[in-house]
This record gives structure tokens, C-alpha cells and sequence, in this order.
């Protein structure tokens, strides 16, 4: 071998700790590792090469801690098949704390568990006190798993169970135990299998959640009207969770203001509500859940059919928001100007798709509400608002926004970005760009070279230019080399799939930062990241 190297557990440590997440970063530690020391030379310091002092070292000779740390970077999948090597590695990936977090649904990049033996086998070699948190899918969800976890885990705390592929369901008569510790519950739901028989057998377990996900099949609605069906008893499931801090309600179709009111009624705790792709919420409950919900600061209603005479009722200077998402709903203007000028301490707002949404009730916010506070806003497709309104809005508040997304509108183009982003000095998030074709190009070079002078903070930006909008030169190169060394906590960058993408993608993996550049057809940057509860709203 040419070149002279020493590799050792401190260089392994570091390249692993550079390569987290990746699992080609891993392969690139492995590799490291296994060179074989007669393959490795130092300097002896005449110009000539001699033996390294760790000839012989090879990772079969690592202490088994420091392999542990090694596995702890690969996927489960990846373990398992690592366990056959041989009995010292296969002793390795037996290691409970290999084990916290396990999901057992190979279409989401889960286990594949073949049979219920195997699994109660796991259970009790593998996962034991260490697991933290597991999901189901509908073959696994038996009374004998549920009794197994409930005895073997005493400190499971976090579990998903996937009904939605259901068209029946096991025999849960028998079921007398279930995990008692548990903060968080993700239950996927069928179309058509009524969860009633099941959930009656663990209202006396799950009495101290503190986050519910109720996840429907918005997704997998067709066109034509069916039959709903209340697949779940909301009613019933409130009196049994009276410690929610988090509900969560996802495209669920048979959801509507009853079933707001029946939380508010019993979970004086909650801090934050969503019923997202609900679209039989008008609204018509939320000024009894202010009245009675008051740490309620986080209500995320996007793409329901929300009714303006509702919101307005609302005592909103009287509650205690603090983040609120309406977008893709129909509130005219007249109701969103009610509201924002009522809102005392707004921090988060998306308000996108919204038609009733223009110069007047940005002006009518800025003049007349409390901006102060507002750290993210979301005013994507709002074709209504003008160029000239944001920015006089950002050149007087960007300089406090975190998050910004003003996405999908052909008229906003990188002209007005150019000229904000001096002011956007603290942003750690931005979406940017329409994928409509325009009319001119943007000048991406001097639109990176101004991201990376002006944002040093940025974390996730997304440019949803069509590609053949974007116009670069053959300097390119040295604009995405300043824009990545001056953007050094940049997790995510996201482009339209083109010349430009591939530009980029490349530059960044010579600088072995893998994982940060990403495509639009499998990636997209939201301001969620920025919600306070944003980790107990994750499911999936």
C-alpha cells in the first residue's frame, strides 16, 4: 500500500461520529477497521516506510465495548446479518441497549418477524428492559405479544400498533395484561375494523399517556362517496386518558367538532391539538376548548373545512396560543384579520393556500396585532399577497423569523430573496421557489453566495425552482463551496431533480457530508421543525 497510515479506536471513533446516519459512513468505518496492519506503514522518520506500532491490529482484536459503540450505528437489519459472522459478534448484537428502539414493520424499513415464536423469543433474549419503544403491525398485535412485552419490557413507554391494513382482527378475550408504563400510543387505523373489542381491554392500562396519535386513511380515500364508519370510540377513549398533553388526529374521516369537545372535556392537560386532513371540522367547538383547555398553545387544523363565523367567536385574546396552522382552509379575510390582530402572542403561523389572505391582513397584522414573538411563518401558494407587502413585512420582522416559507407563488422570485435576506440573519429554515415554469430564470450563484453571507444559522432550505429556471455559470462550483463551508449547520438541502442537483449533490459528498443534499421527489422542508411539541407530533 502507498500511502502511510495508522488507524486506530480514536480514528474510528471520530470517522464514525462524521458519519452518523449513514450507513455508507459505517461501511467506511468498517473498512478502515479491517485493514490489515502488515497493510499499514508510518513514517520512521528517514524517508522510508516502517512497520506501524498497531501491525496486527484488526477489528476481531477491538474490545467489545468499542464494537458495541459500532453497532450502534447500523440498522437492525444490518445487525442481524452482522450476527453471523461469528459467536463473538453474534454475543454483540444480543445487546440489549442495541435494542430500545425497534420497529417491526418492514414496509417502513422494519423487521421482518416470520412467526409469533419468533418474536416472543426476541422479546425475551433481545429486547427485555432496555426497550423503549416498538411498532406492530396487525399479525404481531396478539394478547400473547401484548401480555410478553407487558411482563418481559418494564419500560416500554413509546408503541405504534398498525391496524390500518386490517380486514379482521385476533381474538383479544383473552387479553388480562398490557404495558402499563406507556407515555406514548400510535394506533393506525382500518377502514372498516371496529377497534371497540380491543381498546375496551386496555382502557385500564393506558391511563397515564400523555401523546395519543389516532392516524386514519385520508391517503387511501378514493374519489366516490363510501359509508363511514367510527371505527374508534373517541368518547370513550377521553374518560380513559385524562393526562393528555398531545392529541394528535391524522385524516381521520369520521373526526368532526363532537369529537374536539369530548377531549376538551376531560384533558384539562392539553397543550397541543391536531386534527390535520380532518375534513369534517368546521370549528364550531373551539371557543368552548379555549374555555376550557387553557395551556392549550399549539392547534394544527390544515386542509379542514374550518367556517369564519366559528373562528370569530373565538376568544383568541384571551387564550394561550402560541402556534397555529390553518392552512388550506376557506377563511376569508375579514376573519383572519379578527384573528390576528386578537392573538396576543403568536410565535408560529401557517397560513398557506389561502386566497382570503393578502396585503390587507399582513398590513392589518403588522399595524394592529403583536408580531413581536413571531419566529415562523408559512404563507406558501397565498397568490393574493404581492412582492411589495412581504417585504415590507420581512424588512421590518425578518430579522426575528427562525422559519420562512414562501413557496409556490411564481411572482415571489429570487429578486425579493436577494433583497430580504441581509434582514434574515437568524433564520433556521427556508423554502423557497415554485415548481411552475417562469417566464425569466433565477440566478442561483448569487442567490447561494447571499444565503451563505447573510445566514450562518440555516439548517433545511429547499429551492423548489423548476430546473430549467435555474441559471448557473461554470464558476458555480466555487458559489456552492462558500455556501457550504460558510453554512456549516446545513442538515438538509433540497432541489429539483436536474443538472443543478447532481452539481451540488456531488460538491457535498467530496466534503463528506453525505446526507445533506436531497431531492424534492422524496424530501420536502416544512417549519414544523420548529413547534415546541414537534417530537411528540412525529409518527411513522
Amino acid at each position: 500500500m502507498d500511502s502511510w497510515l495508522s488507524v486506530d479506536v480514536t480514528t474510528a471513533n471520530v470517522l464514525s461520529r462524521d458519519n452518523r446516519g449513514s450507513v455508507r459512513g459505517v461501511k467506511t468505518v468498517w473498512g478502515q477497521l479491517a485493514l490489515e496492519a502488515s497493510q499499514v506503514y508510518i513514517d520512521d522518520g528517514t524517508g522510508g516506510p516502517a512497520k506501524s506500532p498497531y501491525a496486527g491490529t484488526t477489528i476481531e482484536k477491538l474490545p467489545d465495548k468499542v464494537l458495541l459503540n459500532i453497532f450502534s450505528y447500523l440498522s437492525h437489519k444490518e445487525i442481524c446479518s452482522m450476527s453471523r459472522v461469528c459467536r463473538k459478534w453474534r454475543t454483540i448484537a444480543y445487546n440489549t441497549s442495541l435494542w430500545y428502539s425497534v420497529s417491526l414493520r418492514p414496509e417502513i424499513s422494519g423487521l421482518h418477524v416470520t412467526s409469533l415464536d419468533f418474536l416472543l423469543s426476541l422479546i425475551s433474549v433481545r429486547f427485555g428492559s432496555s426497550l423503549r419503544y416498538i411498532e406492530l403491525p396487525i399479525e404481531l398485535i396478539t394478547h400473547t405479544v401484548l401480555h410478553e412485552l407487558a411482563n418481559r419490557c418494564p419500560n416500554l413507554t413509546h408503541m405504534l400498533l398498525d391496524f390500518s391494513t386490517a380486514m379482521q382482527l385476533h381474538d383479544f378475550s383473552e387479553l388480562q395484561a398490557f404495558p402499563t408504563k406507556l407515555k406514548y400510543l400510535c394506533v393506525c387505523l382500518s377502514e372498516v375494523i371496529f377497534m371497540e373489542g380491543f381498546m375496551r381491554k386496555i382502557y385500564n392500562f393506558i391511563n397515564g399517556l400523555e401523546i395519543i396519535h389516532l392516524i386514519g386513511t385520508y391517503e387511501k380515500v378514493e374519489e366516490e362517496e363510501e359509508e363511514i364508519y367510527e371505527v374508534i370510540n373517541v368518547h370513550k377513549l377521553k374518560s380513559a386518558t385524562p393526562n393528555l398533553r398531545v392529541i394528535n388526529l391524522y385524516g381521520i374521516n369520521f373526526i368532526d367538532d363532537s369529537h374536539i369537545d369530548a377531549f376538551s372535556s376531560n384533558c384539562i392537560q392539553l397543550e397541543c391539538l391536531a386534527v390535520n386532513y380532518c375534513s369534517k371540522v368546521t370549528g364550531s367547538t373551539l371557543k368552548t376548548l379555549f374555555q376550557r383547555s387553557k395551556r392549550l398553545r399549539c392547534l394544527l387544523m390544515n386542509q379542514t373545512n374550518l367556517i369564519s363565523e366559528y373562528l370569530m367567536q373565538v376568544e383568541w385574546e384571551k387564550s394561550s396560543i402560541q402556534e397555529l396552522d390553518i392552512s388550506g382552509t376557506d377563511l376569508s379575510t375579514e376573519c383572519l384579520i379578527d384573528m390576528l390582530v386578537r392573538i396576543p402572542n403568536l410565535k408560529f403561523l401557517s397560513a398557506g393556500q389561502l386566497n382570503g389572505f393578502n396585503d390587507t391582513v399582513l398590513s392589518s397584522f403588522m399595524e394592529q396585532g403583536n408580531v413581536r414573538n413571531l419566529i415562523a411563518l408559512n404563507l406558501d401558494y397565498s397568490d393574493n399577497l404581492s412582492d411589495e407587502g412581504l417585504y415590507k413585512f420581512l424588512s421590518r420582522y425578518g430579522h426575528q423569523l427562525q422559519g420562512l416559507s414562501l413557496a409556490g407563488m411564481p411572482h415571489i422570485t429570487d429578486q425579493l430573496w436577494n433583497t430580504v435576506l441581509p434582514v434574515l440573519n437568524n433564520v433556521i429554515i427556508m423554502v423557497m421557489g415554485t415548481q411552475e415554469r417562469l417566464s425569466g430564470n433565477v440566478l442561483v450563484d448569487q442567490l447561494m453566495d447571499g444565503i451563505a453571507t447573510n445566514c450562518p444559522k440555516l439548517e433545511r432550505l429547499e429551492l423548489k425552482w423548476d430546473p430549467d429556471n435555474l441559471r448557473f455559470s461554470d464558476k458555480s462550483q466555487k458559489a456552492i463551496d462558500i455556501f457550504r463551508v460558510k453554512c456549516l449547520k446545513l442538515k438538509c438541502l433540497v432541489l429539483s431533480d436536474g443538472r443543478y442537483y447532481e452539481i451540488v449533490k456531488a460538491n457535498f459528498e467530496r466534503a463528506d457530508r453525505l446526507t445533506v443534499v436531497r431531492t424534492t421527489t422524496c424530501c420536502s422542508v416544512s417549519n414544523y421543525y420548529l413547534l415546541h411539541n414537534y417530537k411528540d407530533l412525529i409518527f411513522n
